[in-house]
């Protein structure tokens, strides 16, 4: 079933264009990545896709009573608020107890609840507006990215997590990302992007294509396989069907 899709989609700003003719289709239970380069119009795209922007040409179409949850790059908060994170996830309205439990259990941390926001780290603050977006339990779940000033095996494990929320909650995740030896592990499809789609597909295919080569090189593997072995190492018992191998 397609949750969400461009239709010929055009993104402009002061009458510069950022994104021309994309046409995707974003399915239920997915992990699809966006990558590209600086400007390239990959969170432009998200922005579309949630309506926060309106088309230059084109339109979206989204399935009918779709819930979907956003994660953005950053969200700013004076960590001199006591605020604890359980009265975060009441804000602005209040949601039930064991509802907050389960997406912060989801998020794999639910010893954060009564945590104060100003106390947490960088990478639990993240899974946090990870839980936030799980809140209404969304069709899809849209990442723009979410790891931005986390280090590489912070980021790994956040990728870890968002693949079990997908096994435990069945949403689709679309997510930008710039760190594609990692991303490009979790995902079942790539989209390339650099003002329009360069190439898509499988991450091997994507990895494989001369769009991709040309923008990032071949210098990635390496990287890839180290994070692959601590992944296999850590996870031996895990389903891994979603663990691609990239050979760029």
């Amino acid at each position: 079933m397609i949750l969400i899709e461009t239709h010929d989609l055009g993104l402009a700003y002061g009458g510069r264009t950022v994104l021309h003719d994309v046409n995707i289709a974003i399915e239920r239970g997915e992990i699809v990545t966006v990558v590209g380069p600086n400007g390239s119009g990959k969170s432009s795209l998200l922005r579309a896709l949630i309506g926060a922007i309106r088309p230059a040409k084109g339109h979206v179409t989204r399935a009918k009573g779709l819930r979907i949850g956003y994660v953005p790059q950053s969200l700013s908060i004076d960590s001199t608020l006591p605020l604890t994170v359980a009265r975060f996830l009441n804000l602005p309205s209040r949601v039930p107890a064991d509802v907050a439990l389960a997406a912060l259990n989801d998020a794999g941390v639910p010893e954060l609840a009564e945590r104060q926001l100003g106390a947490l780290s960088g990478g639990q603050f993240q899974r946090v507006l990870l839980a936030r977006a799980l809140l209404q339990s969304p069709d899809i779940l849209i990442l723009d990215e979410a790891t931005q000033g986390l280090d590489q095996p912070g980021a790994a494990r956040f990728y870890q997590q968002i693949e079990a929320v997908r096994q435990t909650r069945g949403c689709a995740v679309l997510m930008v990302s710039h760190d594609l030896h990692v991303v490009m592990a979790a995902s079942d499809r790539v989209l390339c992007l650099n003002g329009h789609v360069c190439c898509e597909g499988t991450p091997q295919v994507v990895a494989d294509a001369p769009e991709y080569r040309a923008l990032f090189g071949t210098g990635t593997q390496g990287a890839l396989a180290l994070y692959r072995h601590q992944h296999d190492h850590d996870h031996h018992d895990h389903d891994c069907a979603h663990d691609h191998e990239e050979s760029s």
